[in-house]
């Protein structure tokens, strides 16, 4: 796509979001209907751009990084290392020697916990979460738990799906190592504020680590780790329109060459002999074997995509459809929205009462509405409001008030049919 063109987009931006033409699946309909896509929560479409960077990838000549002295090699070499720089760049970190591919951030939360939580952490320490992780942020700390006996505590969520930062102060001891939180809820739409987080920690003890979960935060809106001042950030490349099977984990350089391996294998290694092994420093310390590397280049492509249109301009054009999609959500008999905090994402959980939510996610996928209904992988959450699962309405930058418009007409559809 040319820069001319997209900018022209952006500048279109309101009502008929001209940017949906960039995204090859949402050109075709569903049951007949034209596609509403609210499930980018999930995972989001991709873009032409994204597309044919992975399709060049493969076609032009493809081979293996870091290993080879043909020409093929040292090219998808150079085109790998540039994704990372690029990704470096687009969350304000001061090296691309932090970022660590992951296959998704589940894997980058589980590297943390195995390597850093098993060399660092003993019997008895503490670490704190809050009750409105996605499962990725609370298993892997459940079997850590399991396997050396570290304590657990959790930050509270108020009826308003916000965080009881208050709390945190109650729940900091000698003992704390860790705080691992969500910047934007998977549920919620919430956006948790890292940095009031960050100072309560550095005033306690500023030694106690900081990991925070950004799979839902870089797709909304723009995020530094300088300013973060995280000592971990995970994110998933399929929610930030890039390829499923890539993802990010950025550390500390100090911690992440304290870290031991996570797997090993090949490119990982310093020197191997038939008595051991020593290891490269991160982040290659960390990539065993062969990357993800057509989806890498990938991931590079959509940042570039989301760069050139703006995270500020992306921010202002989801606050405004969080806003449209509440105030008709509200005008709804019998619709619950789950969490409504100051500061949302472009996330709105609810559920509609005396219709299963099973039941409307179908009818709804007639109409043409794609959502998402369940759990979310939030099952303490969904206990704390005391709901099995919901409905789940998450957006993207191909999204306008046209969607809304269908999801409310849709959900209208559903309560004549179920109630």
């Amino acid at each position: 796509m040319e820069d001319n063109m997209m900018i022209k987009n952006v500048n279109n931006m309101p009502q008929a979001n001209n940017l949906r033409n960039d995204f090859p699946a949402l050109q075709g309909t569903m049951h007949g209907k034209r596609i509403a896509f609210l499930d980018s929560g999930a995972s989001a479409q991709k873009p032409r751009a994204v597309i044919d960077a992975v399709t060049k990838a493969y076609a032009e000549g493809y081979a293996n990084i870091h290993r080879g002295l043909y020409a093929f090699s040292q090219q998808k070499t150079a085109e790998y290392e540039a994704a990372r720089a690029k990704i470096a760049r687009f969350i304000g970190a001061p090296s691309p020697d932090q970022i660590v591919f992951t296959r998704n951030a589940t894997e980058g939360i589980n590297l943390v916990a195995q390597s850093w939580g098993r060399a660092f952490l003993t019997a008895g320490d503490e670490i704190i979460l809050t009750e409105m992780e996605h499962h990725a942020n609370l298993v892997p700390w459940h079997i850590l738990k399991d396997q050396i006996g570290i304590v657990i505590k959790y930050i509270p969520v108020t009826d308003q799906g916000e965080l009881v930062y208050e709390s945190l102060l109650s729940l900091l001891s000698p003992r704390t190592k860790l705080v691992s939180c969500t910047q934007v809820s998977n549920v919620l739409g919430t956006v948790n504020n890292i940095n009031r987080i960050k100072t309560i920690l550095s005033v306690f003890n500023p030694d106690i680590r900081l990991l925070v979960d950004g799979s839902q935060a870089v797709v909304h809106r723009a995020v530094n780790m300088v300013d973060l001042d995280a000592d971990f950030y995970v994110f998933t490349g399929h929610k930030l329109y890039g390829p499923t099977g890539v993802g990010v984990l950025y550390g500390k350089s100090a911690l992440l060459n304290a870290m031991p391996p996570y797997q090993g294998g090949g490119d990982m290694i310093d020197r191997v002999t038939l008595d051991g092994s020593t290891f490269a420093t991160a982040p290659a310390r960390f990539e065993a074997g062969t990357p993800a590397i057509a989806e890498v280049i990938g991931l590079g492509a959509a940042v570039d995509y989301v760069t050139h249109i703006g995270m500020e301009t992306i921010h202002a054009w989801e606050e405004d459809l969080v806003s449209y999609a509440t105030e008709a959500l509200r005008k709804m008999d019998g619709v619950r929205i789950i969490g409504e905090a100051e500061d949302k994402a472009g996330i709105i959980s609810f559920t509609v009462e005396g219709c299963p939510s099973a039941d409307v996610a179908m009818i709804l996928d007639q109409c043409g509405v794609a959502v998402r209904t369940g759990h979310h992988c939030c099952q303490p959450l969904m206990a704390r409001f005391g709901v099995d699962g919901t409905i789940r309405a998450s957006f993207g930058l191909y999204n306008d008030k046209n969607d809304i418009d269908q999801l409310i007409d849709g959900l209208m559809k559903a309560k004549r049919m179920l109630v």
